[in-house]
């Protein structure tokens, strides 16, 4: 910890208190402008000192002028608006009136944290800004709490995670997003930021433009549309700062331009777009979701600061070193029709493939002869489906072949036909108006409410305690929007934040009791693939897809999203596959988290021997993936992309690994691999085996990748020679 400094500075006419925060690889600069709101002036390298040149732009370690910067917090509530109007969020009226009281600082195991006290008269509305970032890395970390110290109650209707203010300007800016969609998700994007906010020459009019480049996400899966996060870079110099909303439920960032510089602002729900509004009565709190920054010199660097971070707050679990192969039932294989016929064959092949978990997907349950959608709920196993010693015959097998059982549940849906829809109380479910709500043949479980905590408990404890599965898959097919209005709601928006956190909750209290279960977290293949969620569970699913040639940019970008031993990617050669399409499959899962299917009982001893060496290889460089950084030599992915590259660099940088995929274009290519230039570097092919399936030879100007056929793929070590 560098440690606080209070001093006084001239600048707009009187003297401004400063003070400094932060560790070896970043410090913060702080000010009280003027009207008496503190603002974030610097964030960067510790290398200048507290207090450069004022207007320089933030993410150099050196201040912009606090009257230009931001205040570091800003909320609306009704009868207090915006301070004029526009699309941003920033400018509020109560912003400008939450003056600085003070602050404090400390240290929670490796976390640095600083807790800024700010208050406005006027309401006696107090705002905590608590900042925190992890010892050595240059990535921050904010929320806001409010407390109402007031004699009357105010209504929020959004309050600001984190502001920065003083960035280059819009035209030097470009502008990072994510798409996100069933099947095709991680897909990034960019534009000059100035093609949204215009140059509207603000000297001449005496005022900012009122443009913001707006990105929100709304509804129960909080990635449906576009990854909750956003990045920007700086043309020439370099510089990049990325972000990632920490929410379970809805979010929203924006960026604008003040004072010739470009702000961002951060936050979760808001009234406006999600229909989120929270009553406090004097001496209530209410804290917003976290959200992160990222710094670094290039997208590459600031998204591998990233990835250290989400290591860094995610609950621990042994599962994040261990990462054991697991093996899926469903996709391109049962597809939710599992029987005890179709799953030992199965069992048998995956063992000997090597798999060290196997999960039995959807369908488990289903005794329902008009279909399982619209009736599940009990969670009890098809006698149907597994006639002979029922499921537990299914699940013993498993074991008895060394592997870890596993089971597929939905546990926040209840179908509409189910008779849980019926033994739980209508407020264990989500409502509006005083009905309740039906998505697609199913009712949701409003998690805030015991009945329904309860009916879950006992469901896991059933099947974990009694039954001795140690994977839970949790599945999540269906999207609210705007949410769910129980009684103690004033917004259907605040409704969902509060089932969302106390679905993770929930979660956490079932990891409490069951310390080895290993949980996959699914929501349609990527719809959840939110921070808060990944803190907590141990695997994200990446996608549904079933084409294992649009599969290729979905692995290389989820590394953007989600760190790559957490990263779920299908794996499904088919016997039917030739033997490159069978190794192409395969590798484009080994710098994730290989998840094995297909009908591995149907294919040949020669074919099953491909599948076994792949896993092998897997096994053989797992505990390096653990704790390695991704970097992207042909930069994100395309979703059209002929050649898509991923790399993870090792700690200690001797070490590295390259997945390069071929879908078209030219037989050979060359890869820049920077962090490897003037070193003497040498490249194994670990993926597919044998000379024909392509080759790497290291030069002077990167490696240049050869792969004769299509589809193709190769898996490559880097290792820097002594």
């Amino acid at each position: 910890m560098t440690g606080t400094a209070d001093v006084s500075r001239e600048g707009s006419g009187r003297p401004h208190r400063v003070f400094g925060w932060g560790h070896s690889a970043l410090r913060a600069e702080f000010a009280v402008a003027t009207d008496g709101t503190p603002r974030l002036v610097g964030l960067g390298p510790p290398h200048s000192p507290l207090g450069g040149s004022e207007g320089t732009p933030l993410g150099q370690g050196r201040s912009a002028g606090p009257e230009s910067a931001l205040p570091l917090v800003e909320l609306t509530a009704l009868g207090h608006g915006s301070g004029w109007s526009g699309p941003r969020f920033t400018g509020t009226a109560l912003g400008s009136r939450l003056t600085y009281r003070g602050h404090r600082t400390g240290r929670h195991g490796s976390i640095e944290w600083l807790t800024v006290e700010l208050h406005d008269a006027a309401t006696g509305l107090t705002a905590f800004a608590e900042l925190s970032s992890p010892t050595g890395l240059p990535v921050l970390r904010s929320r806001v709490r409010l407390r109402n110290e007031g004699t009357e109650p105010l209504v929020v209707q959004s309050v600001s995670s984190l502001l920065l203010g003083g960035l280059p300007s819009p035209d030097v800016l470009d502008v990072h997003r994510a798409r996100n969609d069933w099947l095709a998700e991680c897909r990034w994007y960019s534009e000059p930021l100035r093609g949204t906010v215009a140059d509207i020459n603000a000297d001449a009019h005496q005022h900012d433009s009122r443009a913001a480049l707006v990105l929100t996400g709304r509804g129960s899966w909080p990635c449906d549309g576009h990854l909750p996060m956003g990045a920007l870079t700086e043309r020439g110099a370099g510089r990049a700062w990325v972000w990632q909303v920490e929410s379970p439920a809805g979010w929203r960032w924006d960026l604008s331009e003040r004072a010739h510089g470009t702000c961002l602002a951060v936050n979760g729900p808001t009234d406006a777009a999600h229909q989120w509004r929270v009553r406090l009565t004097p001496g209530e709190e209410l804290t917003t979701v976290p959200a992160a920054l990222a710094l670094g010199t290039g997208l590459d660097a600031a998204l591998g600061a990233l990835t250290t971070y989400r290591r860094a707050v995610r609950r621990p679990h042994p599962d994040h070193a261990e990462l054991p192969v697991v093996f899926n039932d469903y996709m391109n294989t049962l597809m939710g029709d599992p029987t005890t016929a179709k799953l030992l064959p199965l069992i048998d092949a995956a063992a000997e493939a090597g798999a060290e978990y196997f999960c039995v997907d959807s369908g488990w349950y289903d005794d329902d002869t008009r279909g399982w959608w619209d009736s599940v709920g009990e969670w009890l196993p098809s006698a149907r489906r597994f006639p002979d010693g029922g499921i537990r015959a299914v699940l013993d097998r498993i074991r008895e072949r060394g592997m870890v059982p596993g089971l597929w549940l939905e546990p926040e849906v209840v179908g509409v036909r189910s008779p849980v829809a019926a033994q739980l109380p209508p407020e264990a479910f989500f409502q509006r108006d005083g009905v309740r709500i039906a998505e697609q043949g199913r009712h949701q479980l409003d998690l805030r409410h015991p009945a329904a905590r309860a009916h879950l408990d006992k469901t896991v404890d059933r099947i974990v305690g009694d039954w001795g599965v140690g994977y839970l898959k949790l599945d999540y097919n269906i999207v609210v929007d705007p949410g769910t209005c129980a009684p103690t709601d004033l917004a259907p928006g605040a409704g969902l934040l509060g089932h969302a956190h106390a679905y993770l909750d929930w979660l956490s209290g079932v990891l409490d009791r069951h310390p080895g279960l290993v949980i996959e977290n699914c929501a349609s293949g990527g719809m959840r693939m939110d921070g808060a969620t990944l803190a907590v569970a141990q695997l994200q699913s990446t996608s549904d897809q079933q084409d294992p040639l649009r599969y290729p940019p979905i692995a290389a970008a989820a590394p953007s999203a989600v760190p790559p031993e957490q990263g779920a990617v299908w794996a499904y050669p088919q016997p039917e596959y030739d033997d490159d399409l069978i190794a192409f499959t395969l590798g484009g899962a080994l710098l994730g988290r290989i998840h094995l299917s297909g009908h591995l009982d149907r294919m040949s001893a020669r074919q099953l021997g491909l599948v076994r060496d792949a896993v092998a290889v897997y096994k053989a460089i797992r505990a390096d993936l653990a704790r390695a950084v991704p970097f992207w030599p042909l930069g994100l992915p395309g979703w059209t992309d002929d050649w898509l590259a991923l790399g993870l660099r090792v700690a200690g940088d001797r070490t590295s690994y390259l997945s390069v995929w071929r879908r078209g274009g030219a037989a050979e290519l060359r890869l820049p691999v920077p962090h490897a230039a003037g070193r003497e570097v040498r490249a194994e092919i670990l993926h597919p085996s044998g000379p024909a399936a392509g080759s790497a030879v290291r030069d002077d100007e990167g490696l240049v990748v050869s792969l004769p056929r299509t589809p193709g793929v190769l898996l490559i070590r880097l290792t820097v020679e002594a």
